[in-house]
């Protein structure tokens, strides 16, 4: 009888995570990878077949007049920045569609009732976005190579801003899934936000053939500073400054973090 209720206090006693639950954030992160690797057709091969759609057109549009920018072909002027748009993009909707479909189903209190706190919360569906943009990255990459050669003439510039886009655009994607409650509002917020600053960042053209007032303008965006360091690391082109862009996508994450981190924290448009 004494065996019988030691095993039962030791079955039944809570179990000590520690001050930081690496079991709960990796299960949490492997759900958030699950979820898009299972519909891989739509969530890795639409975004790559999408871009080459994009790089078709500017090459049926462009021909052999599309001349030189950076000092390369345009095509290879242009390849990094639909690779860092297809990353981006998806690592925003990864993030953003997990926690509004939650809220809509009714089951957000699955995500919120298991013993995570605000951070691991955070980092656990932030790394899940992440990992989507970089594995649509790749995908990407490996498609447009076998039109347009690719170098990595700076590895860790690519790899650095790689990472720390797709990281600042799941943690935005994070916040726009707190915030909204529909998906017209995430229409909206991917519409009006998250798009238009892709495409006015330097995707499509350098902006040093902007006006002074629209190279301003283009340098108050960090969409511009994650596409521009990404180019710099592939061609050895850049239009701003290396380090502020460093600086400052290092900083807009950090900022990210923080807000979310007190967004589950309060349970802000989280908790009924």
């Amino acid at each position: 009888m004494d065996k019988v209720r030691a095993i039962m206090s030791l079955t039944l006693s809570p179990r000590r995570y520690g001050q930081f639950n690496w079991i709960g954030l990796a299960t949490l992160y492997r759900k958030e990878v699950r979820r898009f690797w299972t519909v891989g057709t739509q969530t890795i091969l639409a975004p790559m077949v999408t871009t080459l759609l994009f790089l078709a057109i500017f090459v049926l549009a462009l021909g052999r007049d599309a001349g030189t920018l950076g000092g390369v072909p345009y095509m290879e002027f242009l390849a990094p920045g639909l690779i860092m748009m297809a990353m981006t993009q998806n690592a925003f909707a990864n993030t953003s569609s997990s926690l509004l479909i939650a809220k809509v189903q009714g089951n957000i209190v699955d995500l919120l009732m298991p013993p995570l706190s605000p951070l691991e919360l955070t980092l656990g569906v932030a790394l899940g976005g992440l990992t989507r943009g970089l594995v649509v990255g790749l995908a990407t990459a490996a498609a447009i190579w076998v039109f347009v050669p690719l170098n990595a003439v700076h590895p860790l510039f690519l790899v650095f801003h790689a990472v720390a886009a797709s990281l600042m655009l799941a943690q935005i994607g994070v916040l726009a899934g707190i915030l909204c409650d529909k998906f017209d509002h995430m229409a909206a917020v991917t519409n009006f936000v998250v798009t238009p600053l892709a495409f006015l960042s330097g995707t499509f053209y350098s902006t040093e053939r902007l006006p002074e007032f629209g190279q301003i303008l283009a340098h108050l965006n960090p969409f511009f500073y994650m596409i521009d360091g990404f180019r710099y690391g592939m061609i050895g082109h850049a239009d701003g400054s290396l380090i502020l862009g460093i600086i400052i996508l290092s900083l807009v994450n950090l900022l990210l973090l923080a807000i979310n981190y007190r967004a589950f924290q309060q349970g802000w448009r989280l908790k009924a």
